[in-house]
């Protein structure tokens, strides 16, 4: 018996009018999401030569950074790993799904895109269905999530005719083109003109979706915010790789910050012939500043910092993820549009979280950088105190609550019938809704927010209205592990 959550009438109606399905292929295998690792005693696999090539090349250019100027915060080194045009991470692209580093909801099952989908659609109702939308999406990845939404989004014919346009931000050339080829076909080597051209990222396309217009971005503010028309944005897997600072209480009671140092033993450490050395043996470790920085002093004004936590405690914030929020907040609310961010994380302040991933099992985060994804723990009440005065956050809930409540079950039962009674494709299609959904797999550690417009309106599905203390201030707790 699989089993069932609430479910809410118009959601479980929109999820019925996704008759005639079909089976789109899915990623295979073991496989882990950013959260949950699939390592073995065995330990992480070790690089591909290509990725181990440029890691080498980042790893000399962080130590010559180090060298130069003395140790980087986290959040510094983690920004150069993931997106330095110098092997950064998120440059190579094959980051997602059975091949890559890990996996996601998107990549599991096309219920998950199917679901957000019907969410887009029954909000754009309760917004009094505009005219005029764009759907944007923040890290989007292989595009798979937006594509699945598009397509579902032909169900409902005055919704689809709403979307003007497609806005991606994403960094990474290579991510850009795996984008474009799921969304408007592949194109040949040298087919097409300037930046649609196979060879080079795209900056716009046209998309197989009736021609919807599709524009990438390198930064969410690189949009007309205030030409565009109300938006739908999903930021899914989103804010878990922004860069976080770390801080460690100290006896007197201030915090020293966390920092990435070339380690004592690594070749040519701390002298002049570092900047020609090899790469190959240098590493990094932690070390902790002896005085206040200026990072500590701003991102820890708030009194509870100091009342709730004792020496030795971690603390980690992340001020980029707090900047896009309040921005994006913003253009919810002057445009009367919507937000959903969906990603892993707690309703309260996060410690130790930051971790690697690399081949679907947990890295040391500090080897080999380019080499792998660097990620922590979203604060959602961080998120949503950024957007405080600017927008209405609902949430977060558990994404098998969430799921369970827009109908994700009838889905899956469509999807059983569609199959008859192939045996395997049943189990296949039980076990992905079961990863969905299952608290001791992603039900419970991914969670769903929304922002809608501030000035008042209708409380989203299916959340619950927020409560006045929990728009104050961050939560900032010390909560164990145990807790999680």
């Amino acid at each position: 018996m699989i089993r069932t959550g609430p479910r809410h009438a118009l959601s479980s109606w929109h999820v019925r009018s996704l008759a005639g399905p079909r089976i789109r292929p899915h990623a295979q295998g073991t496989l882990s999401s950013r959260y949950y690792s699939s390592s073995t005693s065995d330990g992480p696999k070790a690089p591909p030569s290509s990725v181990s090539s440029n890691s080498s090349a980042l790893c000399k250019h962080i130590r010559d950074i180090i060298v130069a100027t003395g140790p980087m915060t986290l959040a510094k080194y983690m920004q150069l790993s993931l997106t330095s045009p110098v092997g950064g991470y998120y440059t190579r692209g094959q980051a997602i799904g059975g091949d890559g580093d890990f996996v996601t909801s998107p990549e599991i099952s096309q219920m998950f895109g199917e679901i957000m989908a019907v969410w887009y659609v029954l909000h754009w109702q309760m917004l009094g269905s505009p005219a005029d939308t764009v759907f944007v999406e923040l890290g989007p990845g292989r595009g798979t999530l937006v594509d699945d939404v598009l397509r579902v989004a032909r169900r409902f014919p005055r919704f689809f005719a709403s979307i003007r346009a497609v806005h991606l931000v994403e960094r990474s050339p290579e991510l850009r083109r795996i984008q474009r080829d799921r969304l408007c076909g592949p194109t040949e080597t040298g087919a097409g003109a300037g930046s649609v051209g196979a060879a080079v990222a795209p900056v716009e396309a046209v998309s197989r979706h009736a021609g919807i217009p599709v524009r990438w971005h390198d930064l969410l503010e690189e949009i007309d915010m205030a030409a565009a028309p109300a938006p739908m944005v999903m930021a899914h897997e989103f804010f878990d790789a922004l860069p976080i600072h770390r801080f460690e209480k100290r006896h007197d009671g201030y915090w020293s910050e966390i920092l990435v140092d070339v380690a004592p033993n690594s070749s040519n450490n701390n002298n002049n012939t570092a900047l020609a050395g090899s790469a190959s043996s240098t590493a990094f470790r932690f070390v902790k500043s002896r005085s206040v920085t200026a990072s500590a002093a701003m991102l820890l004004r708030d009194s509870a910092y100091a009342s709730r936590f004792s020496k030795g405690d971690h603390v980690e914030v992340c001020p980029e993820a707090a900047r896009i929020m309040a921005q994006l907040a913003a253009w919810i609310t002057s445009r009367r549009g919507m937000a959903l961010v969906v990603d892993y994380g707690q309703d309260w302040t996060q410690g130790d979280t930051f971790r690697g991933v690399r081949a679907h099992s947990f890295a040391n985060p500090l080897d080999a950088p380019g080499s792998m994804d660097l990620t922590a723990d979203v604060d959602f009440s961080y998120l949503r105190y950024a957007a405080k005065d600017k927008a209405r956050c609902f949430g977060p809930i558990e994404q098998g609550a969430f799921l369970h409540a827009m109908g994700i079950q009838s889905r899956l039962d469509q999807l059983l019938r569609s199959v008859g009674d192939n045996k395997p494709l049943q189990t296949d299609l039980v076990d992905r809704y079961k990863r969905l959904t299952d608290p001791f797999s992603m039900g419970r550690i991914y969670k769903a927010m929304a922002v809608f417009p501030a000035g008042g309106g209708d409380t989203p599905i299916p959340f619950a209205p927020p409560s006045k203390v929990s728009l104050n201030r961050p939560n900032v707790q010390k909560i164990t592990s145990s807790g999680r």
